[in-house]
């Protein structure tokens, strides 16, 4: 049984699959290369602590007890003591090549590697690690305790053993696995999602309507309570300018190159990266 968890990246992703699996009684340990980074998901879990208390009736004695098995650390010999890690670390292969050649020389032999890449296959990282039969991807949706799926995708290499295994972890941590049969850049979830998001950067771009509009169409004709460009904002825009980025590389695809060079322009290069920092498509109150 998976118990020990290390989740590497305490961004709004990162600091959300911890929350998860810390309610749902897992040891959790969030992993950053800065101290700021995790006094930036300190706080996330403190929101969070008041959302469930306060706004979703949790008891107040579970989630304190969830807050308690939560532990930051900025060393990555945390890894030493993890049954599975699942890696959060921005889109980029260098980055992720550093931090799985360094996992690799710390993790115990028992250790799954899971990565939670959103434009990425599995298989552009077996090179990185040293155990590429317990190497896979473990994808969630924000927020997650809510859209609570974990899509779990093998490489060739994937000994089905631990693909069996991260289907066990999902409800455990109160999720609904989705296995899917072979790679797929974008899983289902981003597969089905990304020509709605498409479509709504471009009708902001474009100056058709302002994205509180949009969603609002969204809202009431799919009785959905978050809509796209607020999913954006909460996945961060990093994330959504590497998934463009990386459809535009792969298929040549001019929309997808034009919009991500939108994102990059008007809110990467200016600070808007959604509700992390506090400004995106809406502004938030960050107190």
């Amino acid at each position: 049984m998976i118990n020990k968890i290390l989740v590497a990246g305490g961004g709004v992703m990162g600091s959300q699959v911890a929350w998860q699996a810390a309610m749902h009684g897992k040891q959790v340990t969030v992993y950053d290369m800065f101290e700021a980074g995790l006094e930036r998901c300190r706080a996330f879990h403190a929101g969070y602590a008041k959302q469930f208390r306060e706004q979703r009736g949790a008891d107040p004695a579970e989630v304190e007890a969830a807050l308690a098995r939560l532990s930051y650390s900025t060393d990555l010999a945390a890894v030493q003591d993890a049954d599975l890690v699942i890696e959060q670390v921005p889109e980029d292969l260098e980055i992720k090549r550093d931090f799985w050649h360094k996992v690799s020389s710390l993790a115990p032999e028992r250790t799954i590697f899971a990565t939670n890449t959103s434009s990425l296959l599995p298989s552009d990282m077996l090179e990185f690690v040293d155990r590429p039969g317990k190497f896979l991807t473990l994808h969630f949706c924000a927020p997650v305790w809510d859209a609570n799926i974990a899509e779990i995708m093998m490489t060739p290499r994937t000994d089905p053993q631990y693909r069996d295994q991260l289907v066990e972890l999902a409800p455990e941590m109160g999720l609904v696995p989705i296995v899917l049969q072979k790679e797929q850049p974008g899983y289902v979830l981003n597969s089905l999602l990304i020509p709605f998001l498409m479509a709504a950067l471009e009708l902001v771009r474009d100056g058709v309507a302002d994205p509180a509009s949009i969603d609002k169409v969204w809202h009431i004709c799919n009785r959905s309570e978050i809509g796209p460009l607020q999913m954006m904002d909460i996945v961060g825009m990093n994330v959504g300018f590497h998934i463009l980025e990386a459809q535009a590389k792969a298929d040549g695809d001019p929309r997808a190159k034009s919009l991500a060079e939108y994102l990059k322009t008007e809110f990467i290069d200016k600070g808007r990266m959604g509700l992390e920092t506090g400004r995106g498509f809406y502004d938030y109150d960050k107190s």
